[in-house]
């Protein structure tokens, strides 16, 4: 186990703790930004840096058409290659199953490249190997991600197949001479929103034995509520000193609810994608930067949040930014969101630590459910 969860404190099951992994260690919640081809887009690594960043996301699938995954191996890594030295995580494709609707058997999935149209097989042994080369601290086992609703027919073999790459994808990882030695590995259950299906995922999964595990295939488009109930299902049965990952989740109402009941980590492109579509993350809620009552709003973009680094731009200013497609203006808004989002689990973080989490997720439901 090269992966490991110590708790500073509980209230309920929302934890806060530290995750001990080869590569340093980071706190929890965690909030990681998605930087899909090797940057958080409009920022730099100083950027996140400044943000306080812990953890960053890189794509397996597009960092391995392009530049290629053993031209990122040459330059050092992920986080030498971007001039990162924060901690990286590598998801493996899977989700690309779900976006992409690649052909999918028991040996592998075989996608269409969206840069040149060649053809690639994704294994869980090529995913592993890719992955070793990409570098990151942590990377993830290949699994199926389904559309939802699923029939049981299609969700069955989902969880069939996912713990079979599973057990194919922890093996190549820990014969390959290199990644076992520096990097850890997470395994991800699947189930769709049946809580029996997903208890079972849970159990196969812990037990071809990863060093932290994911929860993948929800918040996929079903209601909050139908996510909540098989999620426990899964933390139920997932070790309580490794840590614990929901993939794809990054609006507040959503994160309060999975760490109520045990996640540690999640990730999602929300906070940067609404930034540069003029959505505002603030603490009264969403705000569309492209109305027209914000033409003349010499406000800041949210009055209880001083610390933005944007706070010092009236709404006005930063609308007409966005609206006359200037670069900065996304990029003041992607500043702006991503720290916005990090104060929110640093908050969240402390209602935890001061043993008033239900409070804090009662008013953050309030304002964002």
């Amino acid at each position: 186990m090269r992966a490991t969860f110590t708790t500073e404190a509980l209230d309920g099951a929302a934890r806060t703790g530290r995750v001990d992994i080869p590569g340093g260690s980071f706190t929890t919640p965690c909030f990681m930004p998605v930087g899909t081809r090797g940057a958080v887009r409009h920022l730099s690594s100083t950027d996140l840096v400044a943000l306080g960043v812990e953890v960053v996301l890189g794509n397996t699938y597009h960092l391995m058409l392009r530049p290629g995954a053993s031209v990122v191996r040459d330059l050092g890594g992920l986080g030498a290659f971007a001039a990162w030295d924060g901690l990286t995580l590598t998801d493996s494709g899977g989700y690309q199953i779900f976006s992409l609707q690649p052909k999918v058997n028991d040996a592998g999935a075989t996608f269409r490249s969206t840069y040149d149209g060649s053809t690639h097989l994704l294994t869980p042994e090529g995913a592993a190997d890719v992955q070793a080369d990409l570098g990151a601290d942590i990377q993830m086992v290949l699994d199926v991600c389904p559309a939802l609703p699923a029939t049981d027919r299609i969700l069955r073999q989902v969880i069939d197949r996912t713990a079979a790459w599973a057990t194919r994808g922890r093996r190549a990882f820990l014969d390959h001479p290199d990644a076992a030695a520096r990097q850890c590995q997470f395994g991800i259950v699947q189930g769709g929103t049946d809580s029996g299906l997903r208890a079972e995922s849970a159990q196969r999964t812990v037990e071809v034995g990863f060093d932290g595990y994911a929860v993948g295939g929800l918040s996929v488009g079903e209601p909050r509520d139908e996510m909540l109930e098989p999620l426990a299902a899964v933390t139920a049965i997932l070790p309580v000193d490794q840590p614990r990952y929901f993939m794809g989740l990054g609006d507040p109402a959503g994160l309060v609810e999975v760490v109520a009941r045990g996640i540690d980590m999640f990730d999602c492109v929300l906070p940067t994608r609404h930034a540069r579509h003029g959505t505002v993350l603030t603490t009264g809620g969403r705000l569309n930067l492209r109305n027209a009552r914000y033409a003349t709003d010499d406000r800041p973009l949210d009055p209880d949040f001083p610390a933005s680094p944007a706070a010092v731009w009236s709404r006005a200013y930063l609308r007409h930014l966005l609206l006359t497609d200037e670069p900065t203006g996304r990029r003041l808004l992607t500043l702006h969101n991503l720290s916005w989002l990090l104060d929110f689990v640093d908050r969240l973080r402390s209602a935890i630590r001061e043993g008033r989490f239900e409070a804090f997720r009662v008013e953050t439901l309030a304002v964002w459910g």
